[in-house]
């Protein structure tokens, strides 16, 4: 049995990679952002900030790919069932690639709607429309290479997602300041620099798991892959995924759609705002991972002990860490500010809605580790629950903090990820701790 320091150096050598993978993430859109927002008027700020949502709604809508394959291979890993790891990695590519070519096919109905739920200057939505035409042909990859981190997150290997992460994200900056700066591209450089960037982490992730992994492919027959018996498990967790997953990103798509409903200033404002949030959630999302990572481990091996004790440092070490991060953000927010404009007037617009940014490490930390480790633990269905009664909470209170302006929005958002730790804390007991 694990003693307290050898899981918390299980943790951290877990952790540690995927906070390096996912400080990058935030770091993309920050050059998205800082690019975007020097351009000659707010309007291709507010575009890319649009059209990131939107891929944001699609690709964490599909998002289960990655968080499915990750607890069911842990938790095959943990059973000792090689063979069932390299299906799992086949069956996540198979409906990646399926779901991929259906979002091509549709791409021109997804825009359509997307832009009629959303409402913003014709001037946003033409440079908007542009960006998302281009990127959405990054679909294939982005899709697979979800399965490749799920399945290599499970099998405890942290490692070659961060390598795969931060390479695909160094290529898509370089390519950003080439195609903007160098060749004069404006959205059409950002998105297409994505596409690019994708594809070249599809094709290393298919080459780490060949050196490493090529031990658990043994040959590709659909009719195994998508067996029924099989297959039945991985949708009825996927769908309670997708539908979670669906509902918070609505939630965060809503909260830019009154951003823009207010004016094009305060969506510029908000989508700067946002990065802040992004760069603190993707940094505790390591620890989240490492939950899932471990906790999955320990269902598939029917240890209880470990799987309470794990749960408890997790806790503890994401807590410390998120205090960390509010510190950073409380000395240096407004210096922060000048990386993403240099438009004095949304410098000074953002300030007095940092006070959000400041204590959001601390009260979202308890929503981010319970999400790590319901899917870990792939108690899907409570997570789904919970998350769509947070959803129509957090509508209500928009619409009850509205009259506020914008320190109203950010007030129901902040309501929206502390009434969802909340309610994972409470059942807890119920839905993890007495499965054995």
């Amino acid at each position: 049995m694990p003693k307290p320091d050898h899981i918390n150096k299980q943790i951290f050598q877990l952790a540690i990679p995927n906070i390096i993978s996912n400080f990058s993430i935030p770091l993309l859109g920050a050059v998205d952002t800082a690019l975007m927002g020097r351009m000659e008027t707010d309007h291709y700020l507010g575009a890319v900030g649009i059209g990131g949502m939107i891929f944001s709604f699609i690709y964490w809508g599909f998002g289960f790919i990655r968080m499915a394959s990750t607890g069911l291979t842990a938790q095959a890993y943990g059973e000792n069932d090689d063979e069932e790891c390299g299906l799992l990695l086949q069956r996540c590519i198979s409906i990646g690639v399926i779901c991929s070519i259906l979002l091509i096919i549709f791409q021109w109905v997804l825009a359509d709607i997307s832009f009629l739920l959303i409402k913003t200057s014709p001037e946003v939505e033409k440079l908007a429309r542009s960006y998302f035409h281009i990127r959405i042909y990054a679909a294939p990859a982005t899709l697979c290479l979800h399965a490749f981190h799920g399945v290599f997150l499970g099998l405890q290997n942290a490692k070659y997602p961060m390598i795969l992460t931060i390479l695909v994200n160094i290529i898509n900056i370089v390519l950003n300041i080439v195609f903007v700066n160098q060749l004069g591209m404006k959205v059409e450089g950002v998105a297409l620099a994505t596409v690019i960037a994708q594809y070249s982490g599809l094709i290393l992730a298919i080459a780490f798991f060949c050196y490493r992994y090529r031990n658990l492919f043994t040959t590709w027959n659909l009719k195994i892959i998508l067996s029924f018996s099989k297959l039945r498990r991985f949708l009825s967790i996927s769908g309670d995924i997708f539908i979670r997953t669906l509902c918070l990103v609505f939630s965060f798509s809503f909260f830019t759609a009154m951003s823009a409903g207010i004016s094009d200033t305060i969506l510029a404002i908000n989508t700067i705002l946002l990065q802040y949030i992004n760069l603190m959630s993707y940094a505790v999302d390591g620890f989240a991972f490492a939950a899932e990572s471990m906790i999955g481990k320990y269902i598939g091996a029917r240890d209880i002990q470990n799987l309470k004790r794990t749960t408890g440092q997790i806790f503890l070490w994401s807590f410390l860490f998120g205090g960390i991060v509010m510190l950073i953000f409380l000395l240096f927010g407004n210096q922060l500010l000048h990386l993403f404009t240099d438009k004095r007037n949304l410098i000074e617009y953002a300030k007095p809605y940092l006070v959000w940014i400041i204590i959001a490490p601390v009260v979202n930390v308890a929503a981010y580790i319970w999400d790590g480790i319901y899917l870990g633990a792939t108690a899907t269905k409570p997570l789904r629950n919970t998350m769509i009664v947070s959803m129509l909470l957090f509508i209500s209170a928009v619409y009850l903090l509205l009259p506020y302006g914008n320190h109203g929005l950010w007030g129901a958002l902040t309501f929206l990820l502390v009434i969802r730790g909340v309610a994972l804390t409470c059942i807890a007991p119920k839905h993890l701790f007495s499965r054995y």
